[in-house]
C-alpha cells in the first residue's frame, strides 16, 4: 500500500526497526502489519509513527506517551486475568486501522506529536507499577503494534519486576512481527470488529483475515490469555446471521473457554449518523454467543449487572459479579474453581482485587 502521509521525521528522536525491507527507487517497506506501507524518504506510513527516515523504517514515538492511568483490569476488557486489580495503562500518537466509528479518535487518529507529552524509560514504567500496585502494565488507547518495540521494551522491563503485560489490539499484524510481540505478553484483548471482510474493507481500511490468523495465533501457539471485544454498531454488523458465524467459529477454532465481549457503541469520530446500540442488542448477542458454546459472554459500555458477571458453565453459580468495574460476589477458589461444584474457572486468577472503579492519572517522569 502506498501512502502520502507526510510530516518531519526528527532523527534526534526516531528509533531504529527492524521489520522491513527496501525497494527499488529509493522506497522503504515496513512489514509490521498487512498493509505494508511502501514510503519514499520522509515519508510517515498511515498509522503516522513510523517512517522512512534515511532508507530506513524509524520509530517517532518511543519513550513518549499521550498519558498514563491507572485503571481497573475489567475496563481493557479482561473479565478473567487478575480480576478486581489496578492496571497501568498508557498509549501513544497515531493507529493502523481507519475506524469509521473509533472510540478513542482523539489519541488514535492523533496526526499532531503534542498529543505525547509524558515521557518515560521502559525501566521508569515498570517501577511506576510496582510502586502503584499495579500487577500489570496495558498497551492501549491506541494499538501498541505500531510501537512495537517500545511496547516489547517495556514489557522486558516489566518482566524483571514481576509486571504483567496486556495487549489491547485490533490484531492487524504480520506474523514475523507478531511471533516476536507476544512472546512478552501476558494477556490480550483483541478487538474482532465484525466478522465480514466487507465490513473490515469498509470501515477500517483493513481486512478479517490477518486478524483471524492473530487469533489462532495467541491461542494456539503462546500462552497469552485471551478475551475478545466487538463493538456491536446497529445495522451494521449486530445481525444474527453474523454473530452466530462469528461465535460459531470462535468455538471451533479457538475454544469455548475464549470470553467475548459485546460492547455498546456510541456516536464518534466519522459515524454521527448511527444511534447508540440498545442494551437488548447486547443482551440478544450474549445469548446467541452462549447457545453456540461460549462459556463466557459479556455485555460492556451498559449498565448490565447479569451480562457483566461470570458464571459456572458446570452448575451456573455466580463466581465473580460485577456492577460496572465494581466486584460485588466472589465465589472462586485461589486455583480458580468454583467453590460450589470444584469446576475450573478459565483464566488467570489470584486473590481477589479491591481496586474497584476508580480511575487515576499518573505522571510518570
Amino acid at each position: 500500500m502506498m501512502n502520502q502521509s507526510q510530516g518531519n521525521i526528527d532523527p534526534d528522536t526516531a528509533v531504529p526497526t527492524r521489520h522491513w525491507h527496501a525497494l527499488d527507487g529509493g522506497r522503504v517497506q515496513c512489514d509490521l502489519c498487512p498493509r505494508l506501507c511502501r514510503l519514499h524518504a520522509g515519508q510517515r506510513g498511515l498509522c503516522f509513527i513510523r517512517g522512512n527516515l534515511d532508507g530506513r523504517i524509524v520509530l517517532t514515538s518511543y519513550g513518549r506517551s499521550s498519558g498514563f492511568c491507572v485503571d481497573p483490569i475489567e475496563k481493557k476488557p479482561l473479565n478473567h486475568f487478575l480480576p478486581g486489580t489496578p492496571v497501568l495503562s498508557f498509549g501513544t500518537a497515531g493507529c493502523n486501522l481507519a475506524c469509521k466509528f473509533c472510540q478513542n479518535w482523539d489519541m488514535s487518529k492523533s496526526r499532531h506529536m503534542d498529543t505525547l507529552m509524558d515521557q518515560a524509560s521502559p525501566a521508569a514504567i515498570a517501577r511506576a507499577a510496582e510502586r502503584l500496585g499495579c500487577r500489570s502494565v496495558a498497551y492501549t488507547y491506541n494499538d501498541p503494534v505500531i510501537f512495537h518495540e517500545y511496547a516489547i521494551d517495556v514489557a522486558k522491563a516489566c518482566r524483571e519486576q514481576g509486571i504483567k503485560s496486556v495487549a489491547v489490539t485490533a490484531g492487524y499484524v504480520c506474523a514475523e512481527p507478531r511471533k516476536e510481540f507476544y512472546a512478552h505478553m501476558d494477556a490480550a484483548n483483541v478487538d474482532l470488529k465484525a466478522f465480514t471482510d466487507a465490513f473490515y474493507l469498509k470501515q477500517t481500511g483493513a481486512h478479517l483475515q490477518p486478524v483471524l490468523e492473530t487469533l489462532v495465533y495467541i491461542k494456539h501457539e503462546t500462552r497469552v490469555w485471551l478475551e475478545l471485544t466487538t463493538l456491536l454498531i446497529p445495522g451494521l454488523n449486530d445481525s444474527d446471521e453474523e454473530l452466530n458465524l462469528m461465535t460459531r467459529w470462535v468455538v471451533r477454532e479457538l475454544g469455548p473457554d475464549v470470553p467475548m465481549h459485546f460492547t455498546a457503541f456510541h456516536p464518534d469520530w466519522k459515524m454521527h449518523d448511527i444511534p447508540p446500540t440498545p442494551r437488548a442488542t447486547l443482551q440478544r448477542a450474549r445469548r446467541i454467543a452462549m447457545d453456540n458454546g461460549v462459556r463466557y459472554a459479556y455485555t460492556g459500555n451498559v449498565h448490565d449487572p447479569e451480562g457483566g458477571s461470570t458464571f459456572c458453565h458446570h452448575c451456573g453459580q455466580e463466581l465473580i459479579g460485577r456492577d460496572g468495574y465494581v466486584l460485588t460476589a466472589w465465589n472462586l477458589t485461589l486455583d480458580g474453581r468454583c467453590d460450589r461444584c470444584g469446576t475450573p474457572c478459565a483464566g488467570v486468577f489470584g486473590p481477589k482485587g479491591e481496586w474497584g472503579a476508580r480511575r487515576l492519572p499518573v505522571q510518570i517522569a
